[in-house]
């Protein structure tokens, strides 16, 4: 006989409360296991793939781990040294930017830039926060011992975790099943299949997107001489995944930088701004369309909104999980919904009038 329906909401409540507990007291102890989990996920259709073709499971996992170790080398040894000093160099070039628009602002406008104005004053000490938060962040980050000391845990952590999960990950989802309550295991399963689908869309398919839009807008930029594209190229890659929000905010971005450094050169400063709109091109009609699917089910306000409340609340661990979190509750929200449209109360008499009606 199963629970009674009060029952049940509380047991599940309860494993509610424990899990946003355990967001909240231990942080960043679960960082690398939260980015465990996430890799483990991410490279679970590769192992996959990889069993299919005929090797075992641990060595699909031991070619992946080689793999992912060769490209994160790579990548520490030639890209991460070029981000951190261009935006080391942007952070000290910011005071002269402003400086520069000032003049500018000064000559087209001078009423607005009168000595003393708040507008002049204003861009001032904007341009100087600038240039103290960014370099007081970025040596922060880079001489603090023990931002050093996490970073190193991370990176000794988070491979071996990945390793351990992405070999056990079938078993451990098998195991998980044989737990599920047997009255409502194929509900859970169904709902657990739609949720596995929403993030191997958005999580996998974006972060793909992402990747290729990031290389693309950074290259594409460096081609065009901008100074600081590589940067900005990686932050417009790095937001992609809201959509609109990485191409308006890259392109503002390089194309103010592109004024500063071309005025004048009209022609310049079009290429920059017709980059960012080939790749708003290239993601609506090729990479979302082919990668992602017409729907994950992930509005983006409401994307937007998980990433905020969970990032407050929960930090940085909380932004990780707030994709999965807000896909699970998503999906969740829709089988109630459908649940609702088929009870009682959204229905009323109605059904019941239908069928003394058939019988009669």
């Amino acid at each position: 006989m199963a629970l009674p329906v009060q029952q049940q909401l509380k047991y599940w409540g309860i494993a509610a409360a424990v899990f946003l507990a355990a967001l909240w007291f231990l942080g960043g102890t679960l960082l690398p296991f939260v980015l465990g989990m996430a890799f483990s996920y991410l490279l679970d259709p590769v192992a996959d793939r990889l069993e299919r073709l005929g090797l075992s499971r641990v060595w699909a996992t031991v070619t992946i781990t080689a793999l992912a170790a060769i490209f994160f080398v790579l990548l520490a040894l030639l890209i991460v040294p070029m981000i951190v000093e261009q935006a080391m160099a942007l952070a000290n070039t910011a005071p002269q930017m402003f400086q520069n628009l000032q003049t500018f602002l000064n000559e087209r406008f001078p009423s607005l830039m009168d000595e003393g104005s708040t507008l002049r004053q204003s861009l001032t000490t904007l341009g100087s926060a600038i240039q103290s938060r960014g370099i007081e962040l970025l040596n922060g980050v880079l001489a603090s011992a023990a931002s050093l000391l996490n970073l190193a845990m991370l990176v000794v952590l988070v491979p071996v975790i990945t390793f351990y999960l992405l070999m056990d990950w079938d078993r451990m989802v098998a195991q998980i099943d044989r737990l599920l309550p047997r009255d409502h295991a194929p509900v859970i399963r169904r709902l657990a299949h739609d949720i596995d689908a929403t993030l191997a869309a958005f999580i996998r398919g974006q972060g793909t997107v992402c990747v290729i839009l990031g290389t693309y807008y950074a290259v594409a930029l460096m081609l065009a001489g901008l100074q600081f594209g590589l940067i900005v190229g990686f932050v417009a890659g790095l937001i992609s995944f809201i959509p609109y929000i990485g191409a308006i905010v890259g392109g503002v971005l390089a194309v103010g930088l592109a004024l500063f450094q071309f005025w004048g050169d009209w022609w310049m400063i079009g290429a920059v701004g017709a980059i960012f709109v080939a790749g708003q091109m290239l993601e609506g009609n090729i990479l979302t369309p082919n990668l992602v699917g017409g729907s994950v089910g992930l509005h983006p306000v409401w994307l937007i909104f998980a990433l905020s409340a969970f990032g407050m609340l929960f930090g940085f661990v909380g932004m990780l999980v707030a994709v999965p979190v807000s896909a699970a509750l998503g999906v969740l929200a829709r089988y109630g919904v459908g649940q609702y449209m088929n009870s009682r109360l959204y229905r009323g008499l109605e059904t019941r009038d239908l069928t003394v009606h058939e019988d009669e």
